[in-house]
């Protein structure tokens, strides 16, 4: 039997083997083979922590007490044996534990577009103006936060007129402080490198030993002084947008709030073809926060990443971790919805008693990782059976917890929920293990048989298409509720791409709503298609996908709360304050007649619209 304050997830990720746990592209996520522990996300109350760390000691783990990350809002991540997850969760003192996620990466024209050029005017009131007239909104005052890939510190754009860097810290979750104090050499001697307080994973770079290495004309030197990469150059780009001055381009690739200071978080990646995690996110976001109270700074946070795991509904421990943070301090959180909208990753349908509908998937060659999700209302009676595409049938799936069904060439590993506290959908999820190197592809058939139905709709999600090969998805998808988590958090504001030359919805664009509770998301849209902003090494480049909208929103954010928290004229314009202001002043595209909608909630990023007055 499950355990019902555990996520149906980690369930089922319990009850697979190790082989599984390998193969299965989430059940292994979050698990540490050599010691045979989990990383977890918990939601407590009163003494639930000193409960865990009283178990740990009972137990002889007490050295795992150290690896406890406390999150604000009695959330926490934490290190457990595998012999006690359970014996944890059912203490009184725990509410919920989930698994962690995988999470996936999903500019002139474009400023003109959003309205932002003719706010950004500097200098003073000639006559005839009002001093009002001239807003000099730069970002100046304001924090930008960058969680993502990192970031080329070295990049003019980044740097202050003097060469100094803007960046007020850069967490690198995947370096290591023993490591580097351990490989010290002359460059750096005098460094004690460190995790930020309460956290025990990374490095923290101040602006103090980031200009250090400014100093330094030599990259190897700088390099060992402060070490941290963006190798992919996604961080750099996102940064640029949102928070650039375009000095290597002489202004002309300026982004939004460009006198803001910088925070930058790399999100760990350990090891080759990793992806970071939600714990990885969520200690970001809490140090962010954190980092901005201690500062007293306004804060705007981009989250330009999401993965398609859970009920789209904004109801997982890191959707309403986000919503608790965006209530904190003077803070807004902006998150792209994804790049979902015109891959084959979602598919709907709706069933009525009685009836039998085959919900098809095409699986390409040499696939070797895939799951389904299929959520649907509890109260509905659907049974559900597998077809390979060999004709093979797995028969009808009945019964709750965890089901293996074996194949010469494949194992279906099947989870059936429970309603849990956060949800009262429920959840049937299904891993494809191959019993050699590739899952067997073809068109495969989930045959739902309808009992009983009070509501019958019901959604299926594969994992994001950034990590299934070309040609696998559903033959006939459906468009809508593509929508990546984390922008599914209520209090997030979730951006779509639009695309100024076409005055449209960029296609690949993830929609709405949100799942069963239809919440409006987008909120609004932004340029997201052929963004020039900076790459590592000094350069540009173009870039498309809600990654590059959802800086334009957030440095906006920045502008906004410049205008009002800094420039003191309404020192409340943070979190569903400064949406409802973006959300009003959002520009109406032709093609579009209904509003809010699917595609680009409520319309395009206009600023200048959007101050009050």
């Amino acid at each position: 039997m499950s355990n019902a304050k555990i996520e149906n997830l980690l369930n089922l990720a319990l009850d697979a083997n190790n082989n599984e746990r390998e193969k299965s592209g989430n059940l292994g996520v979050g698990y540490i083979p050599a010691s045979n522990t989990w990383e977890v996300i918990i939601r407590y109350v009163r003494n639930g922590l000193e409960q865990v760390k009283d178990l740990l000691l009972m137990y002889g783990y007490e050295t795992l007490i150290s690896n406890i990350t406390v999150l604000s809002n009695s959330y926490a991540v934490l290190i457990l044996p595998e012999v006690l997850v359970g014996v944890a969760a059912e203490m009184d003192g725990i509410i919920y534990m989930e698994q962690p996620k995988r999470l996936f990466f999903a500019a002139n024209q474009a400023k003109r577009v959003s309205c932002i050029t003719v706010l950004q005017q500097t200098g003073t009131a000639t006559p005839g103006e009002m001093p009002e007239d001239v807003l000099n909104l730069t970002g100046k005052n304001c924090l930008v936060a960058i969680i993502d890939s990192g970031i080329d510190y070295a990049h003019p754009d980044f740097r202050k007129a003097d060469g100094m860097t803007r960046i007020v810290a850069l967490w690198d979750q995947t370096l290591r402080a023993d490591t580097l104090n351990k490989e010290k050499t002359k460059e750096n001697e005098a460094i004690t490198y460190r995790s930020p307080e309460g956290y025990s994973d990374g490095v923290l770079f101040t602006s103090e030993e980031i200009n250090q290495a400014l100093l330094s004309n030599d990259d190897a030197a700088r390099g060992k002084i402060v070490p941290s990469r963006d190798t992919s150059g996604h961080g750099t780009h996102v940064a640029g947008i949102a928070a650039g001055c375009g000095r290597a381009s002489m202004g002309r690739y300026r982004g939004v709030a460009y006198e803001s200071e910088l925070l930058i978080v790399k999100l760990g990646m350990p090891g080759e073809n990793a992806f970071p995690k939600t714990t990885e996110l969520m200690k970001a976001v809490d140090f962010c926060v954190r980092t901005a109270e201690a500062l007293n700074k306004p804060l705007a946070i981009n989250l330009s990443f999401g993965n398609n795991y859970g009920s789209h509904s904004g109801t997982s421990l890191l959707e309403t971790f986000l919503n608790d943070m965006a209530d904190h301090h003077q803070c807004s959180i902006v998150a792209g919805t994804g790049n979902e909208g015109a891959d084959a990753s979602h598919y709907q349908n709706r069933i009525q008693s009685g009836e039998v509908q085959d919900a098809e998937v095409t699986v390409s060659s040499y696939e070797t990782k895939l799951n389904l999700q299929i959520w649907k209302r509890y109260q509905d009676d659907i049974r559900i059976e597998v077809l390979l595409p060999d004709g093979k049938t797995s028969g009808q799936l009945i019964g709750q917890g965890t089901l293996r069904v074996e194949f010469e060439a494949v194992e279906l590993l099947i989870f059936y929920g429970e309603p849990v506290p956060y949800s009262i959908y429920q959840e049937i999820y299904i891993d494809f293990i191959p019993k050699g190197r590739y899952i067997p592809s073809g068109l495969w058939k989930i045959r739902l048989t309808a009992g009983e139905i009070v509501d019958g709709t019901y959604d299926m999600w594969l994992p994001s298409g950034g990590v299934l090969n070309e040609g696998t998805g559903f033959p006939y998808p459906s468009e809508i509720r593509t929508l990546t988590i984390p922008s599914t958090a209520a209090k997030v504001i979730s951006t779509a791409a639009y695309d100024s030359n076409t005055d449209s919805t960029a296609a690949f664009s993830g929609r709405g709503y949100t799942a069963w509770t239809n919440q409006i998301k987008p909120d609004l849209a932004a340029p997201g298609v052929n963004i020039m902003a900076p790459s590592p090494g000094g350069g540009y480049t173009a870039r498309s996908g809600t990654s590059m909208a959802a800086p334009f929103v957030t440095g906006s954010a920045a502008l906004l709360m410049q205008w009002g928290i800094v420039q003191g004229r309404d020192p409340f314009l943070y979190g569903e304050k400064l949406k409802a202001y973006l959300i009003r002043g959002a520009r109406k595209i032709d093609a579009v007649k209904e509003y809010p909608n699917p595609q680009i909630g409520w319309g395009v990023l206009c600023l200048k619209d959007s101050l009050p007055g």
